[in-house]
Formats: structure tokens, C-alpha cells, sequence
């Protein structure tokens, strides 16, 4: 977006003189009424296809009040008439006028540039020619003047090598044999005068007005040029697209004291308003030297002669933004300015929260500004690119973040690194509750089987560690001390980078941004939350999550895991349950779970405080608690592990189902989640409690566990004398659970879906095996957009959630209903659950900020269509 893009109020007359021929009516063909100056084109009802994109530009740069460059413009259906010595003079005489200054004088010297601009950006415009107005006899004083030898020599020579031959005729080919054996600058310039002399229609003339005349012949045959003309049929512009000429003066001064540059508005690391650029001695070109820039501060004046000219550029494009510009004699000027194509993303959220506080913006548009994609590429690393890395793999996207560090290829391996201070990296085929403890101590994970809804990538993402499954060639040889990629091995201890977000995984120790988004996302985000109507909640298991959670503004925990509870050091108390010899162990190891359930539910609602929390009592397959073959500690205890052990886990004794036979499992939960609560509300907190039942296909199944759970709450109260106040619910993850919504409503206050499940069991997919199988092959043939397990099938999936939010109101029409898959953290899924009305989304702790923005702009969307309906009677 340029200056020309967004209209703006005139803030300032432009303040420059007319020449004689525009103060009193004339001739519409006589030169002056052809010349227009920066900032006079708006007032003669001329816009970019006259004036061209530049001109259109400066207009724009002086009706905001801004200093630019003294200069003027050839209309596009009059750029010929520059060809013409009277015209050419008459521009000469007015740029020498704008600028105060008069070509050959010695103190304050000014030469001409002229360039070209076609109505819109586009490739293959005729380069600039500069330096219009030196002679061979002031050439040398100068560049005494500038302070450097041969200072105007180079950037003149260019320009008189276009004149040479698309105005005097010279033979390109000559030119470029005679140039040949020129070494310096000064000796080129002699050659094509000699040339010019020698060889073309007439000398190079040493008349101001006469080397503009022949420049605009020169630009003018270029933009005519066969080629030039091939460049706009591949453009797909018209043959004949007219091109505005443009006359600028370039001032001459010292180095010291003057020269050019380009800035950006913001500081890219930090989006703060801090001009950034580089800053050019000497004579002004197009494309300066590479590595020769200075730092900003090194300007006379510093970058506070920029602050003024770009914050008012930001107030008018409201975007990030960019300038050309010129200084001289202490001032600057501008020579372009757009708003930046690709602005660092910390830099827009900065501006946009600027422009809202500044009445420049209202809020809502500042969160529209912002989206949860770009929310959630500022809350974690980036690997820093730069097209020279060795890819290793490519896997699914399962936590977002980057990472590098040594290769672990066990948990033990992990702790052991990690506690030295070695960032590691654990590469496994895949986890298992057991690798809790080394997935929290790495850096991050790789797998080489499971989706973005396996065991590695849910609690990655609840950790907030990077993470890639199912990658592709991954074999890990544990006896070795090896992982293969393919036909490339790296060994335990090689260090390797991974790319959560794209599934990229590359050898050796990449460059890692810094996570850590400006306060201002902050602000934006507390502005989302007042336009949202969706709730945000976080699937948090421990306190630590929980407070990191509520940092990141979630409004309570929709989801508890019980059973990530015992993951790692408490694996034992479950497996003691599970593998009891008799009643009278197992009696002994429930109440070793109870107590250590209270401590774990009391940290935890300790920290969710007075907001709600949804614990969901145990729900996982079997054989994530069962020790593997062979490892158990005695034949026993082995042979009955064996007994337990499924051929399907996911579909087997799981949730309700494995409560119903272990009668005393569900009652020691939640025995021990009430008295904790008791404990916690004896301190003044009082957590808004909801216990939830899963896997519940059977009205019956659910009837029997919540009778098990007001046993328990009964239990507590004739123990404590404290009543707890909680919902049940139940949580909605197989289709006939959603067909039956109605009916288990009878059952049940609240109804959470979990959308791993559901989507697991509507479509038949493994969400372990099928993503790296199946649906990367799926999506490359069009079957499917996206992974059903990242993005929530409308159709499918959705369905089963609409209808069962639809039985389940007509049957308890206060019911409360979310959702607390992973889909709860993906903005389209989101959108989603908003339309069916749904009252909350849960999400692991690191998205939780990214699904606040997603409601937000979901809900602003929701009311755009709303008052597009009312404006037109019906929907769009």
C-alpha cells in the first residue's frame, strides 16, 4: 500500500510558487501548463494514471503536510512534450525555483533526475537518469564539493550511456566494446562523450535543458523498447501503457553533512516506533552500493528528522511503513513512501494497539488487525532459515514452537543431559505415560509414529514444548545408540533442530528466535475478550499448568485429565490398583491413590481459585497403565498384566467402563477431589467444581458412575460437615453418545465433547496411526482440506456436536456445553463451535491466547454478517 492507497484529508496547502505561465491562463499546450509540481496535481483533477504512481505518491506526501523533494511531473498523455528544448527548459527553470537552488552555481549547486512511473507499480520501468546538468568543467569541482573523488562520475556515466544510445543513436554494442577498456569512472565518462561526438546524431550537449530533453528521449525509447514491450505482455498490461515522466532536483552538498537513505517506521525486534534503516553519503542513486550504508544515528540529525514524517505515514496508511529520503542542509525530504509489504509481525501488533489508543482506531478494528495465527507465531521460538539447512524429516506439526538440541532416545537419557544443563532434544518411535518425566525435561520431541492428537503431541502441547510425530524414515536402534532418517543416521548426542509449527526437522544446532510477544498483545487480546462470546478454559492437569494458563487469560480449566496425574513417578499407584493379587491390596493401593489424589486436586483448585474446573475422573486405555512385556517385577504380577493387556486399548476397558468394574476407582477420586475442595473452600476459595464421567455410550453407564460420585460427595459431607456444591456432566466422545444427548441429559448438568474421540470413532481413524498413513495421502488427493483431528469436520464430526447440543437443550435447556479437544485450540473449529452456540472452547495452555483472538474475531464476523442480513434483507 502506498500513500495513494488510502485518501487522506489535505493536512497543507503544498506551498509551492507558480511559474508565471500557471499564475495567469495560457495555452493548454504551452510548456508550463504541462508541468505539474509535487503537491499540484490533486487541484488540477488529476490522479494516477496522469500523474503515474509516483507523482500520485507525492501528492499524497504534500497534502499530508510532509516534506518532499522538489520536483514536478510530466503528465502521462503529455510525457513526450519533455522531449521538446522549450518544455525542457521550462521544467529546468521550475525545479531551480522549487528548490532554491541554480544548476552551475558553485555554493549551493542542484543537477536533475528524471524517472518514470506507470499508474500502478509494476516491473520493467526505464531506469532512473541522474546527474541531468554537469559538464565535463564542473565534473571535478563537484566532487570537491561532495568531499569524495569521481563522486558524480559513475552515476553520470550511466546515465549518459542510456542517452548515448537511445537518444544520439549510438550503436549499444560500441558502447559496451569501448567501455570495456575503461577502468575508472572518469575514463568511461570520456569515452561517451568521445562516442557520442564520434559516432552519434550530435554531440552531448552541456545545456541543462538540452540533456533533459534528450534523457526524456532516451526514457521514452527504453519504456518503446521490444523488450520492454515483451516485459508488459508477461505483466499482462497493455502494449500501449502510457508511462508519467518525472523532473526531481538533486541537491549537491558534503558528505559529511548530507546524502540519502531508506527507514522502516518500527523497531522489527521489539514493534516499537523507532526508525530502523541505513543512510548513503554522497550523490543519490537508485541502487547504492551494497554494504556501504551507515547507521541512522549517524545522520546529522539522528533519526528524530524521520520520527515526525513516519508517524504521520502510520496515522495515514495505518500500517508499518517505509521511506525513501533525502538530507540535506539539516532537513530532510522524502523521495517515497509506501506502507511495508511483509511488516514484522511484532511491529503490527504494536501499531495496531498504538492507533486504537491514539482514537486513530477502534478497538474492534485493531483486533481484526491481529490474527490468532499471527497470535500464535509470537508466543513461541522460530527456527531463523537460511535455505542452506539439512533437512532430516518431515512429521506432523504437533506443538508449535522450535527447538535445538542433543538427541535423547530415552527418558532416563533426557534427565540424565538435562540435568547438566544440556538442551535435549528426545527422539522416540513413540511415547508413553512413562516418558512424562523426560518429555518435561526436554527441549523438545520427536516421534516417529502418532498424530497431532497422540500421547507425545497432547502433552507437548500442554507443556508447551515443540513437537513433530509420525516422521517420515524415523527408526530409532536403541541397542545402537542411533536414529535413521531414511538413509542419514545421526547418533545419540547429535545435535538436531525441529520446527513444531512445520514439521520440519533439520541436522545440526539451527538459530532459534526468542519467543515473547510485545505488551502490547496483551492489550489486544483484553480487548478481544470484550468482544467475544465464547468462553476459553484450558485443558490443564497440574497447577504449574493451571497458573501458566490463567497467565495467559484462561477462565478456568475445562478439562482435568485425572489420569495424567499418574504419569511418570505415580505410574506405581494406578498399576497397584490396576494389578492388585487380592480385595485387601487392593484396598490398600486406592487409599494410596486417594491421598495422593487429594494433594494433587488440592494444588490444583488452589490455583483455579474462584473460577470453574471440569475434572474428568479416569479415562485411559489400559495398557498406558500396565508395565510392558516382560517388565514386570515378578511372574505374577506379569500374568496378570498379561490378562489385561487388549489387542484394541482405545476401544476397550477404558473410562466408565473400566469404573464399572473396578467399583471402588471413581468413588476414591472423588472422595478425594471433595475433600480437597472442603480443605481449599476453609480458605476463603471456592472453585466452581464440575465432575465429569467419560466415554459414556449407555444412559445406564452414566446413571450407575454418577451415583458412584453423589456416594462419594455424601461420604465427605457426613465426614467434613461440608456440603460441596458441583455439577455432573459428562463428556461426549462416542456418536451414540451424541445421537443420545437427549437422553443423558436427564443425567447430567453439563456435556463436554471431546472431539479427539468422537473424531477417532465417527471416521474409524486411529488418531496414533492413521494421520502419517493415511491422511497426508488423503489431503494431497483432495479428499480432505485438513486433518479432521486438527480442524473439526463441519460435516461429519459437527453434525454429531450440533445435534447433540440440540437434543441435549430440549431435553435440560440450561444445560452448559463445550468443547475440550484439541479442535478447541484451532480458529476455524472454533468459529465453529461459536455458530452452534456453544458456551466455551478448552484448549491446552499455550493456545489459550491464540483462542481468545479466534472468538473475538469470530464473534466481530458473526456481527458483520448480521448487519450485512439487515442491510439487505437477506444473507450474503
Amino acid at each position: 500500500m502506498s500513500v495513494t492507497d488510502r485518501e487522506a484529508d489535505p493536512l497543507a496547502q503544498s506551498g509551492v510558487p507558480l511559474t508565471p505561465s500557471e499564475a495567469s491562463p495560457g495555452p493548454s499546450g504551452t510548456p508550463g501548463r504541462l508541468l505539474v509540481p509535487y503537491g499540484q496535481g490533486r487541484t488540477r483533477g488529476l490522479d494516477a494514471h496522469q500523474l503515474g504512481a509516483h507523482g500520485a505518491a507525492m501528492d499524497q506526501l504534500v497534502a499530508l503536510g510532509l516534506p518532499v523533494v522538489p520536483g514536478l511531473t510530466v503528465p502521462a498523455d503529455a510525457a513526450a512534450s519533455l522531449c521538446d528544448p522549450g518544455t525542457a527548459e521550462a521544467a529546468v527553470d521550475l525545479v531551480e525555483q522549487l528548490s532554491g537552488r541554480r544548476i552551475g552555481d558553485t555554493a549551493r549547486p542542484v543537477l536533475l533526475r528524471l524517472s518514470a512511473s506507470a499508474p500502478t507499480e509494476i516491473a520493467g520501468l526505464p531506469p532512473d537518469l541522474a546527474c541531468l546538468g554537469v559538464t565535463p568543467a564542473q565534473a571535478d569541482d563537484l566532487c570537491a564539493l561532495i568531499g569524495r573523488a569521481d563522486a558524480l562520475y559513475e552515476l553520470w556515466a550511466t546515465t549518459v550511456r542510456v542517452i548515448a544510445e537511445y537518444a544520439l543513436d549510438v550503436p549499444g554494442a560500441l558502447l559496451d566494446d569501448a567501455l570495456l577498456d575503461a577502468p575508472t569512472p572518469r575514463a568511461r565518462m570520456e569515452v561517451l562523450l568521445s562516442l557520442a561526438a564520434e559516432h552519434g546524431s550530435r554531440p552531448f550537449p552541456d545545456d541543462p535543458a538540452q540533456q533533459l530533453a534528450l534523457a526524456a528521449r532516451a526514457l521514452l525509447g527504453r519504456w518503446d523498447s521490444p523488450r520492454a514491450r515483451r516485459s508488459r505482455k508477461a505483466q499482462r498490461l497493455p502494449a500501449d501503457l502510457a508511462v508519467a515522466l518525472h523532473v526531481q532536483a538533486l541537491r549537491i552538498g558534503p558528505a559529511d553533512h548530507s546524502g540519502y537513505g531508506t527507514a522502516v517506521s518500527r523497531d522489527p525486534e521489539t514493534g516499537r516506533l523507532s526508525p530502523q534503516g541505513s543512510f548513503f553519503r554522497g550523490v543519490r542513486r537508485s541502487a547504492p552500493p551494497p554494504h556501504t550504508g551507515e547507521p541512522l544515528d549517524r545522520l546529522a540529525g539522528g533519526t528524530a528528522l524521520l520520527e515526525h514524517s513516519l508517524l504521520t505515514l502510520e496515522r495515514h496508511l495505518r500500517a508499518p511503513v517505509s521511506v525513501d529520503f533525502e538530507v540535506r542542509d539539516g532537513e530532510i525530504s522524502l523521495l517515497a513512501a509506501s506502507a511495508q509489504a511483509r511488516p514484522p509481525l511484532r511491529a503490527s501488533v504494536c501499531l495496531a494497539a498504538d492507533l486504537a489508543r491514539d482514537g486513530a482506531l477502534g478497538r474492534e478494528d485493531a483486533v481484526r488487525r491481529i490474527t490468532p495465527a499471527q497470535v500464535q507465531e509470537l508466543l513461541h521460538p522460530q527456527l531463523r532459515l537460511t535455505g542452506g539447512e539439512e533437512l532430516l524429516a518431515k512429521g506432523l506439526p504437533a506443538s508449535p514452537g522450535a527447538a535445538t538440541g542433543a538427541v535423547a532416545l530415552t527418558s532416563e537419557r533426557v534427565l540424565e543431559l538435562a540435568a547438566d544443563g544440556t538442551q535435549v532434544v528426545l527422539v522416540a518411535a513413540e511415547t508413553t505415560p512413562a516418558d512424562v518425566p523426560g518429555m518435561l525435561a526436554s527441549a523438545a520431541v520427536l516421534t516417529g509414529s502418532g498424530g497431532i492428537a497422540s500421547h507425545a503431541a497432547v502433552v507437548a502441547r500442554g507443556a508447551g514444548k515443540p513437537a513433530v510425530c509420525g516422521a517420515e524414515g524415523l527408526r530409532v536402534d536403541l541397542a545402537a545408540g542411533t536414529v535413521r532418517f531414511g538413509d542419514r543416521v545421526v547418533r545419540e548426542g547429535d545435535q538436531v533442530s525441529l520446527d513444531g509449527r512445520t514439521g520440519a526437522v533439520y541436522a545440526g544446532t539451527l538459530s532459534v528466535s526468542v519467543a515473547g510477544p510485545p505488551p502490547e498483545l496483551s492489550t489486544l487480546l483484553e480487548w478481544a475478550d470484550g468482544v467475544r462470546r465464547l468462553g476459553v478454559r484450558v485443558n490443564a492437569d497440574t497447577a504449574a499448568e493451571v497458573e501458566t494458563a490463567l497467565a495467559l487469560g484462561a477462565e478456568g480449566v475445562g478439562l482435568c485429565r485425572t489420569e495424567h496425574q499418574f504419569l511418570g513417578e505415580r505410574l506405581p499407584l494406578i498399576r497397584r490398583v490396576l494389578l492388585a493379587a487380592d480385595p485387601a491390596a487392593r484396598d490398600e493401593a486406592l487409599a494410596a491413590l486417594e491421598r495422593a489424589q487429594h494433594e494433587d486436586f488440592h494444588a490444583l483448585l488452589t490455583a483455579v481459585g474462584n473460577r470453574p474446573v471440569t475434572v474428568r475422573l479416569l479415562d485411559a486405555p489400559l495398557h498406558e497403565f500396565l508395565p510392558a512385556p516382560g517388565h514386570a517385577p515378578d511372574a505374577a504380577e506379569e500374568q496378570r498384566a498379561a490378562a489385561l493387556r487388549e489387542a484394541n486399548p482405545m476401544l476397550g476397558l477404558r473410562g466408565v467402563r473400566l469404573a464399572l468394574l473396578h467399583e471402588r476407582l471413581y468413588p476414591a477420586q472423588a472422595e478425594a477431589l471433595f475433600t480437597a475442595w472442603a480443605d481449599v473452600a476453609a480458605t476463603g476459595v471456592r472453585p466452581e467444581l464440575e465432575v465429569m464421567i467419560p466415554l459414556v455410550s449407555l444412559p445406564e453407564e452414566l446413571a450407575a458412575a454418577a451415583a458412584y460420585v453423589r456416594g462419594a460427595a455424601d461420604a465427605v459431607a457426613a465426614r467434613t460437615g461440608v456440603e460441596v456444591p458441583y455439577r455432573l456432566g459428562t463428556m461426549i466422545e462416542t456418536p451414540r453418545a451424541a445421537l443420545l444427548a437427549g437422553e443423558l441429559a436427564g443425567h447430567a448438568e453439563f456435556f463436554s465433547f471431546g472431539t479427539n474421540d468422537l473424531t477417532q470413532l465417527t471416521y474409524g481413524f486411529s488418531r496414533d496411526d492413521v494421520e502419517r498413513q493415511v491422511l497426508a495421502s488423503y489431503q494431497e488427493r483432495g479428499f480432505l482440506t485438513a486433518s479432521p483431528f486438527a480442524r473439526l469436520d463441519p460435516h461429519g464430526v459437527g453434525a454429531l456436536v450440533g445435534l447433540a447440543a440440540e437434543r441435549a437443550r430440549g431435553a435440560r435447556p440450561g444445560i452448559k456445553l463445550g468443547v475440550c479437544g484439541e479442535h478447541g485450540g484451532d480458529p476455524e473449529s472454533i468459529a465453529f463451535c461459536d455458530d452452534l452456540g456453544l458456551d466455551y472452547v478448552s484448549c491446552s495452555a499455550h493456545r489459550v491466547p491464540v483462542a481468545r483472538m479466534a472468538a473475538a474475531h469470530s464473534a466481530l464476523r458473526r456481527r458483520q454478517d448480521e448487519e450485512r442480513r439487515d442491510e439487505s434483507g437477506r444473507p450474503r
